[in-house]
């Protein structure tokens, strides 16, 4: 594999301490030993690789998922739960200019569907993940934010003045804020693994430690490679989104930006302590900054509070990002500035130079697909794009939105793309100002 961060970021360190781990057990897949014929192979067993598995799975299809660790490792067994609209960075306006007035409307409509697909399969397959909260609400962190607030308002959406937010068990120093109805909150590892129990029992079959290290293309289809089998298909989906590797398939290369993301849980808040900073409703949450902080208080009491920011992996720069997300923690909700975080941890988003999320064939290569950058919204997108390369593999019309099916630009700087973050996070700190 060919990745662009060091070794640490895709060892244990980073998500040691991570929460969902202590909630529910990984299943024990084994590992790919020997050789394999199905018709379709999946690189990842994340929320993209297990919702297309599912989806083929149902239909009759020979599948099998290639999870290069164990179930539930990368950012879908580490992530916040959050799943909501979004997938892109693009407001909805550049998005009309740059692909047109129906294409920007189709995609919103894409994030909605995204939405709804996770609630289908979750009551469909009788998943139980700890859902709450009712839509998410984005908080002011500033006045000129809230005017952006207020002017979103006009078209959707039910707009929170600030002396409202106390009633609304928001309490924190926001200026306003803004509620959308659609979507809710989960324990994203039991989604997961909801997901990957109704896929096996479909009919898919779930292998772990079973990295793939090529994938070449054979006279039928494809020849996949790990250390200790392989796996020969008609139809390769590549979902692997922030730990992508640039040479499989190498026309990944410099197509993605892992982008980290830290996140902590406190141990549960007593109603004194809820009480006292002013924050007792369900709701999810994300500030306005473009590097945003992400909150809810769960149902068992803990808060979890995570923000976007760490652009090295080190153990040296785990430790820095780990306690700046703890000053930002109790600067924000300084009532709780001796509540303990019992768990931090830190994973991988995947962001794409055009700011959009992709699902579709990888060019000059028949049958190979790929499905990746959401944005930090992996939650509904992944589990979305995951039924859309399912029905491309199915070679059934699939309905997606132009920003999602148009192939990502090459970042600059190529395996040096990272030179690129320390600016661009500069000059999005500024504007948060």
């Amino acid at each position: 594999m060919m990745r662009i961060f060091s070794d640490y970021a895709y060892g244990p360190a980073p998500r040691k301490g991570c929460w969902w781990d202590e909630t529910i057990a990984a299943p024990d897949w084994p590992s790919l030993d020997g050789d394999l014929s199905t018709d379709v192979a999946i690189i990842g067993g994340g929320f993209t690789g297990l919702s297309a598995a599912l989806h083929l799975a149902s239909e009759g299809v020979t599948v099998a998922v290639l999870e290069a660790e164990t179930p539930g490792w990368g950012a879908s067994g580490r992530n916040g739960g959050f799943c909501c609209l979004g997938g892109s960075k693009l407001s909805g306006s550049y998005m009309s200019r740059r692909y047109g007035a129906d294409a920007a409307q189709a995609y919103v409509r894409a994030e909605e569907s995204a939405v709804a697909l996770v609630g289908e399969l979750l009551s469909t397959y009788r998943i139980e993940a700890d859902t709450h909260s009712r839509g998410e609400t984005q908080l002011a962190h500033s006045s000129r934010a809230m005017e952006r607030l207020r002017r979103a308002a006009e078209h959707t959406g039910q707009l929170h003045e600030r002396d409202t937010l106390p009633s609304l068990g928001l309490g924190g120093h926001f200026l306003g804020g803004y509620t959308t109805s659609v979507g809710f909150a989960l324990n994203p590892r039991k989604y997961l693994f909801g997901l990957a129990d109704a896929a096996g029992r479909a009919g898919a079959k779930l292998f772990q430690r079973s990295a793939v290290l090529r994938v070449d293309q054979a006279a039928s289809g494809y020849l996949l490679t790990t250390e200790t089998g392989a796996a020969r298909a008609s139809k390769v989906l590549v979902c692997t989104n922030g730990y992508s590797s640039e040479d499989l398939p190498p026309w990944m290369a410099a197509r993605y930006m892992p982008a980290q993301s830290t996140v902590l849980v406190t141990r549960p808040l007593t109603e004194v302590e809820l009480q006292a900073q002013g924050w007792t409703s369900d709701q999810m949450a994300y500030d306005t900054r473009n590097l945003l902080h992400y909150f809810r208080l769960m149902p068992d009491r803990r808060f979890l509070f995570g923000m976007r920011g760490g652009l090295q992996s080190s153990p040296r720069a785990e430790r820095a990002i780990r306690q700046k997300v703890l000053r930002d923690f109790r600067r924000m909700f300084p009532a709780w500035a001796d509540v303990e975080a019992t768990h931090i941890w830190s994973g991988m988003v995947c962001l794409s130079r055009d700011l959009v999320p992709f699902a579709g064939p990888v060019p000059g290569r028949a049958g190979l697909y790929a499905g990746f950058a959401y944005h930090g919204n992996g939650v509904a997108m992944g589990t979305y794009c995951g039924k859309a390369l399912a029905g491309m593999a199915l070679e059934r019309p699939v309905e997606l939105p132009l920003p999602i099916t148009t192939a990502p630009r090459r970042f600059p700087f190529g395996r040096w793309r990272r030179v690129v973050m320390p600016p661009a996070y500069a000059l999005m700190g500024l504007a948060d100002l």
